[in-house]
């Protein structure tokens, strides 16, 4: 079982601040330290101001030496899928390949207002979603000396000499998730090493895994170099070592235990975290992305080591 250090920036963090988290991550044991790209607070004045997921990144990538580095998720509509390609490349090969690309359609319309992107109906994210994995995973998968091309209806693609290319031949592992029963399990099955769940219920898994793990056997995954795909969840956390401390956790990042426990969270003393978290390994997640609100507190993140990596 891996579990993953997931932060949210958006609301209000400093790249000393992720600094600092990620490098703690590390120290506790972690498999990985994954963060939002998001342009635009979700609650609170956000201060100091959002700062972008591949330039952090980049810089984390030098700054530490075994986690994992991703996005949960990348949207398709903040950048282009080649230079985006680029760039996930390169920040690979500076972190030794430890890298990880998680992409989807985006859909915080807000953020796009704010910062001047264009945000297109659902269909044609779905649309452009769908392009950039082909254009990104073609461009990591073409062998050096020769070149890819891709004519899609928002992308085209001639010639390219598709470099840099990552450590891994055929990309760094990418991600795709959400709570759709059509468009992303199809997505998933033929684009994803890992299928993610964001925020979901025991329920929710139960009624998304099975048929992402369908769509995945409709498709020969070999033919495009997948193993099995990975399934994981990721769920905002309150761990305490009491039923106060835990309280006040929850109520740090604005959250109700009973509420976080009912919707997308897992909340309780390490034990009873455990026994929510094994409600999701039944269904067959082998990594859960914990959602880490509150960045001062690193003993949180000393708790959940200590006491609950070690049950799972």
């Amino acid at each position: 079982m891996r579990l993953c250090v997931f932060t949210e920036p958006q609301q209000g963090a400093s790249h000393a601040d992720l600094l600092r988290v990620a490098r703690h991550t590390e120290e506790c044991g972690f498999d990985g330290f994954f963060r939002s790209d998001h342009y635009l607070t979700m609650g609170g004045d956000g201060l100091p101001g959002p700062t972008d997921a591949w330039l952090t990144l980049a810089a984390l990538a030098v700054q530490t030496d075994r986690i994992r580095l991703g996005t949960l998720v990348t949207s398709a509509t903040f950048r282009l899928p080649g230079p985006l390609a680029i760039g996930v490349a390169q920040v690979d090969e500076m972190s030794g390949g430890r890298v990880e690309l998680g992409l989807g359609t985006g859909w915080f319309e807000a953020e796009h207002r704010a910062y001047g992107i264009p945000f297109p109906p659902l269909g044609e994210r779905f649309d452009r979603l769908t392009e950039q994995l082909e254009v990104i995973t073609g461009l990591w998968a073409t062998p050096v000396g020769e070149t890819f091309s891709f004519a899609g209806k928002h992308y085209r693609v001639e010639d390219s000499p598709a470099l840099p290319k990552p450590v891994r031949p055929s990309g760094p592992p990418v991600i795709v998730g959400g709570k759709g029963l059509k468009r992303t399990p199809a997505l998933a099955a033929r684009f994803a090493d890992e299928y993610n769940l964001p925020f979901g219920t025991p329920a929710d898994a139960a009624r998304s895994f099975p048929t992402v793990l369908r769509a995945a056997e409709q498709v020969d995954r070999a033919a495009y170099g997948k193993d099995p795909l990975v399934l994981s969840a990721a769920l905002t956390v309150a761990c305490g070592r009491d039923d106060a401390q835990v309280r006040r956790r929850a109520d740090a990042i604005g959250r109700d235990v009973d509420d976080l426990r009912a919707n997308g969270g897992v909340a309780g003393t390490p034990g009873e975290i455990v026994e929510q978290l094994q409600a999701y390994v039944e269904h067959g997640v082998s990594r859960f992305f914990l959602q880490v609100l509150d960045l001062a507190d690193l003993d949180h993140l000393d708790l959940i080591a200590a006491e609950v990596a070690p049950h799972l």
